[in-house]
Protein backbone atom coordinates (compact mmCIF):
# COMPACT_ATOMS: atom_id res chain seq x y z
CA UNK A 1 0.00 0.00 0.00
CA UNK A 2 1.80 3.09 -1.29
CA UNK A 3 -0.06 6.34 -0.69
CA UNK A 4 0.35 9.33 -3.01
CA UNK A 5 2.64 12.05 -1.55
CA UNK A 6 -0.31 14.42 -1.01
CA UNK A 7 -1.67 11.91 1.52
CA UNK A 8 1.48 10.13 2.70
CA UNK A 9 3.47 13.25 3.62
CA UNK A 10 0.77 14.78 5.89
CA UNK A 11 0.30 11.38 7.55
CA UNK A 12 4.05 11.11 8.18
CA UNK A 13 4.06 14.60 9.68
CA UNK A 14 1.21 13.59 12.00
CA UNK A 15 2.91 10.28 12.82
CA UNK A 16 6.18 12.04 13.68
CA UNK A 17 4.47 14.52 16.00
CA UNK A 18 2.42 11.81 17.70
CA UNK A 19 5.36 9.36 17.89
CA UNK A 20 7.65 11.88 19.59
CA UNK A 21 4.85 12.79 22.03
CA UNK A 22 4.19 9.12 22.79
CA UNK A 23 7.85 8.58 23.68
CA UNK A 24 7.80 11.64 25.96
CA UNK A 25 4.50 10.55 27.52
CA UNK A 26 5.94 7.07 28.18
CA UNK A 27 8.89 8.61 30.04
CA UNK A 28 6.53 10.79 32.09
CA UNK A 29 4.23 7.89 32.93
CA UNK A 30 7.13 5.63 33.90
CA UNK A 31 8.55 8.25 36.26
CA UNK A 32 5.44 9.96 37.62
CA UNK A 33 2.52 7.67 36.63
CA UNK A 34 0.81 10.75 35.23
CA UNK A 35 0.57 12.30 31.76
CA UNK A 36 -0.98 15.81 31.78
CA UNK A 37 -3.32 16.68 28.91
CA UNK A 38 -1.05 19.56 27.91
CA UNK A 39 1.53 16.95 26.86
CA UNK A 40 -0.51 16.41 23.67
CA UNK A 41 -1.10 20.04 22.69
CA UNK A 42 1.77 20.46 20.23
CA UNK A 43 1.10 17.06 18.65
CA UNK A 44 -2.56 17.99 18.17
CA UNK A 45 -1.68 21.36 16.64
CA UNK A 46 0.42 19.52 14.06
CA UNK A 47 -1.58 16.30 13.58
CA UNK A 48 -5.16 17.60 13.41
CA UNK A 49 -4.70 19.87 10.35
CA UNK A 50 -2.78 17.06 8.63
CA UNK A 51 -5.61 14.61 9.40
CA UNK A 52 -8.27 17.05 8.13
CA UNK A 53 -6.30 17.40 4.90
CA UNK A 54 -6.07 13.60 4.51
CA UNK A 55 -9.77 13.06 5.22
CA UNK A 56 -10.70 15.80 2.76
CA UNK A 57 -8.60 14.31 -0.03
CA UNK A 58 -9.93 10.82 0.68
CA UNK A 59 -13.54 11.99 0.56
CA UNK A 60 -12.92 13.74 -2.77
CA UNK A 61 -11.15 10.66 -4.20
CA UNK A 62 -13.52 7.93 -2.94
CA UNK A 63 -16.27 8.95 -0.56
CA UNK A 64 -17.36 5.34 0.06
CA UNK A 65 -13.91 4.31 1.28
CA UNK A 66 -13.69 7.50 3.32
CA UNK A 67 -17.09 6.76 4.91
CA UNK A 68 -16.02 3.22 5.82
CA UNK A 69 -12.87 4.47 7.51
CA UNK A 70 -14.75 7.24 9.31
CA UNK A 71 -17.11 4.62 10.73
CA UNK A 72 -14.10 2.57 11.89
CA UNK A 73 -12.58 5.66 13.47
CA UNK A 74 -15.83 6.48 15.30
CA UNK A 75 -16.24 2.90 16.55
CA UNK A 76 -12.66 2.62 17.79
CA UNK A 77 -12.73 6.04 19.47
CA UNK A 78 -16.02 5.15 21.15
CA UNK A 79 -14.55 1.82 22.27
CA UNK A 80 -11.52 3.51 23.84
CA UNK A 81 -13.65 6.17 25.52
CA UNK A 82 -16.00 3.54 26.97
CA UNK A 83 -13.12 1.49 28.37
CA UNK A 84 -11.70 4.61 30.01
CA UNK A 85 -15.12 5.50 31.42
CA UNK A 86 -15.43 2.10 33.15
CA UNK A 87 -11.81 2.35 34.38
CA UNK A 88 -10.44 -0.46 32.20
CA UNK A 89 -8.08 1.98 30.48
CA UNK A 90 -6.19 4.83 32.07
CA UNK A 91 -7.10 8.30 30.89
CA UNK A 92 -3.71 8.83 29.23
CA UNK A 93 -3.92 5.43 27.49
CA UNK A 94 -7.38 6.15 26.07
CA UNK A 95 -6.37 9.68 25.05
CA UNK A 96 -3.32 8.37 23.19
CA UNK A 97 -5.31 5.69 21.34
CA UNK A 98 -8.08 8.14 20.41
CA UNK A 99 -5.55 10.63 19.01
CA UNK A 100 -3.80 7.91 16.99
CA UNK A 101 -7.13 6.62 15.67
CA UNK A 102 -8.52 10.01 14.72
CA UNK A 103 -5.34 11.42 13.17
CA UNK A 104 -3.69 8.41 11.46
CA UNK A 105 -6.35 6.14 9.94
CA UNK A 106 -4.04 4.82 7.19
CA UNK A 107 -0.49 3.49 7.25
CA UNK A 108 1.70 6.56 6.61
CA UNK A 109 4.27 4.39 4.82
CA UNK A 110 4.70 0.80 3.74
CA UNK A 111 6.06 -1.10 6.79
CA UNK A 112 8.85 -3.66 6.41
CA UNK A 113 6.54 -6.70 6.63
CA UNK A 114 3.72 -4.99 4.78
CA UNK A 115 0.43 -3.51 5.93
CA UNK A 116 -2.43 -5.69 7.19
CA UNK A 117 -5.22 -6.47 4.69
CA UNK A 118 -7.59 -4.15 6.57
CA UNK A 119 -5.18 -1.26 6.10
CA UNK A 120 -6.47 0.39 9.30
CA UNK A 121 -3.37 1.63 11.11
CA UNK A 122 -4.93 2.10 14.61
CA UNK A 123 -6.00 -1.56 14.70
CA UNK A 124 -2.41 -2.65 14.09
CA UNK A 125 -1.22 -0.30 16.84
CA UNK A 126 -3.71 -1.81 19.29
CA UNK A 127 -2.97 -5.45 18.45
CA UNK A 128 0.77 -4.82 18.55
CA UNK A 129 0.44 -3.11 21.94
CA UNK A 130 -1.59 -6.01 23.36
CA UNK A 131 0.86 -8.63 22.04
CA UNK A 132 3.86 -6.69 23.36
CA UNK A 133 2.12 -6.29 26.72
CA UNK A 134 1.62 -10.07 26.92
CA UNK A 135 5.39 -10.52 27.10
CA UNK A 136 5.47 -8.88 30.56
CA UNK A 137 3.35 -11.55 32.35
CA UNK A 138 5.48 -14.30 30.79
CA UNK A 139 8.66 -12.69 32.13
CA UNK A 140 7.06 -12.12 35.56
CA UNK A 141 5.90 -15.74 35.74
CA UNK A 142 9.41 -16.98 34.95
CA UNK A 143 10.88 -14.67 37.60
CA UNK A 144 8.42 -15.91 40.25
CA UNK A 145 9.11 -19.57 39.43
CA UNK A 146 12.88 -19.06 39.56
CA UNK A 147 12.60 -17.26 42.91
CA UNK A 148 10.25 -19.88 44.35
CA UNK A 149 7.38 -17.46 44.97
CA UNK A 150 4.11 -19.25 45.70
CA UNK A 151 0.70 -17.88 44.71
CA UNK A 152 -2.28 -18.69 42.46
CA UNK A 153 -1.22 -18.89 38.82
CA UNK A 154 -2.91 -15.61 37.78
CA UNK A 155 -0.97 -13.82 40.51
CA UNK A 156 2.27 -15.45 39.39
CA UNK A 157 1.62 -13.96 35.94
CA UNK A 158 0.59 -10.49 37.05
CA UNK A 159 2.55 -9.66 40.17
CA UNK A 160 5.35 -10.37 42.61
CA UNK A 161 6.08 -9.94 46.34
CA UNK A 162 7.82 -6.84 47.65
CA UNK A 163 9.10 -5.82 51.08
CA UNK A 164 6.15 -4.53 53.12
CA UNK A 165 8.41 -2.05 54.89
CA UNK A 166 9.12 -0.18 51.64
CA UNK A 167 6.03 -1.00 49.60
CA UNK A 168 5.24 2.67 49.07
CA UNK A 169 8.45 3.02 47.06
CA UNK A 170 7.32 0.43 44.51
CA UNK A 171 4.98 0.87 41.53
CA UNK A 172 1.86 -1.26 41.26
CA UNK A 173 -1.48 -2.17 42.81
CA UNK A 174 -1.76 -4.18 46.03
CA UNK A 175 -2.96 -7.68 45.20
CA UNK A 176 -3.76 -8.85 48.75
CA UNK A 177 -6.39 -8.06 51.34
CA UNK A 178 -4.68 -8.23 54.75
CA UNK A 179 -6.50 -8.03 58.07
CA UNK A 180 -5.33 -8.50 61.66
CA UNK A 181 -7.33 -10.78 63.97
CA UNK A 182 -7.90 -10.06 67.65
CA UNK A 183 -5.10 -12.48 68.58
CA UNK A 184 -2.66 -10.52 66.41
CA UNK A 185 -2.44 -13.06 63.61
CA UNK A 186 -2.76 -11.84 60.04
CA UNK A 187 -5.46 -13.11 57.71
CA UNK A 188 -4.52 -12.51 54.11
CA UNK A 189 -5.97 -13.48 50.76
CA UNK A 190 -5.26 -12.71 47.15
CA UNK A 191 -7.71 -10.52 45.26
CA UNK A 192 -8.46 -12.47 42.07
CA UNK A 193 -8.65 -10.98 38.61
CA UNK A 194 -12.46 -11.29 38.42
CA UNK A 195 -12.93 -9.64 41.79
CA UNK A 196 -10.44 -6.92 40.93
CA UNK A 197 -12.19 -6.28 37.61
CA UNK A 198 -15.54 -6.12 39.39
CA UNK A 199 -14.20 -3.52 41.79
CA UNK A 200 -12.93 -1.42 38.89
CA UNK A 201 -16.26 -1.58 37.05
CA UNK A 202 -18.08 -0.57 40.26
CA UNK A 203 -15.79 2.45 40.48
CA UNK A 204 -13.98 1.24 43.59
CA UNK A 205 -10.37 2.36 43.68
CA UNK A 206 -7.69 -0.28 43.88
CA UNK A 207 -4.99 0.53 46.39
CA UNK A 208 -2.05 1.85 44.43
CA UNK A 209 1.40 2.05 46.01
CA UNK A 210 1.57 5.66 44.83
CA UNK A 211 -1.35 6.43 47.17
CA UNK A 212 0.68 5.02 50.04
CA UNK A 213 3.62 7.19 49.05
CA UNK A 214 1.72 10.44 48.51
CA UNK A 215 -0.80 10.10 51.37
CA UNK A 216 0.86 8.02 54.10
CA UNK A 217 -1.27 9.58 56.85
CA UNK A 218 -4.41 8.24 55.17
CA UNK A 219 -3.03 4.70 55.09
CA UNK A 220 -1.28 4.30 58.43
CA UNK A 221 -3.29 1.15 59.24
CA UNK A 222 -2.46 -0.46 55.89
CA UNK A 223 1.22 0.47 56.10
CA UNK A 224 1.42 -1.04 59.59
CA UNK A 225 -0.18 -4.27 58.34
CA UNK A 226 2.19 -4.44 55.37
CA UNK A 227 5.22 -3.96 57.62
CA UNK A 228 3.98 -6.76 59.87
CA UNK A 229 3.24 -9.01 56.88
CA UNK A 230 6.86 -8.84 55.72
CA UNK A 231 6.17 -9.50 52.03
CA UNK A 232 3.15 -8.17 50.14
CA UNK A 233 2.13 -9.01 46.59
CA UNK A 234 1.62 -6.18 44.13
CA UNK A 235 0.77 -6.19 40.43
CA UNK A 236 3.47 -5.04 38.05
CA UNK A 237 3.24 -1.33 37.36
CA UNK A 238 4.20 -0.96 33.71
CA UNK A 239 1.97 1.82 32.27
CA UNK A 240 0.05 0.64 29.21
CA UNK A 241 1.16 3.73 27.33
CA UNK A 242 4.60 2.14 27.01
CA UNK A 243 3.25 -0.88 25.06
CA UNK A 244 1.08 1.57 23.08
CA UNK A 245 4.21 3.49 22.10
CA UNK A 246 6.01 0.28 21.20
CA UNK A 247 2.94 -0.89 19.26
CA UNK A 248 2.81 2.42 17.40
CA UNK A 249 6.48 2.29 16.38
CA UNK A 250 6.40 -1.38 15.37
CA UNK A 251 3.19 -0.88 13.36
CA UNK A 252 4.73 2.14 11.64
CA UNK A 253 8.03 0.55 10.65
CA UNK A 254 7.52 -3.23 10.89
CA UNK A 255 3.79 -3.80 10.36
CA UNK A 256 1.04 -5.74 12.10
CA UNK A 257 2.63 -8.39 14.38
CA UNK A 258 -0.54 -10.50 14.48
CA UNK A 259 -0.79 -10.48 10.68
CA UNK A 260 2.90 -11.46 10.39
CA UNK A 261 2.35 -14.36 12.83
CA UNK A 262 -0.73 -15.53 10.93
CA UNK A 263 1.18 -15.40 7.62
CA UNK A 264 4.03 -17.42 9.15
CA UNK A 265 1.61 -20.05 10.46
CA UNK A 266 -0.10 -20.26 7.08
CA UNK A 267 3.30 -20.60 5.39
CA UNK A 268 2.77 -17.56 3.22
Amino acid sequence: MILPPMVGIPLMIAATAIGVTLIYASILDAKERRVPHKTWRLALVIAVPAAVWVYGLTILADWRTAAAYLVLVAVFCGFFYFFQAVNLFGGADAYALIIITACIPFYPLEPYFGASPLGFFPFSVLTNAVLINIAAPVAIFAKNILEGNRAPVPCLLLGFPVDGRSIQNEFGFVMEDIEEAEDGRLARRFVGFTESLGRIVRGERRLYTKDLRLHPNDYQRELALYRKAGKVWISYGIPFIIPITAGFLTALFMGDILFVIMKAIAGM
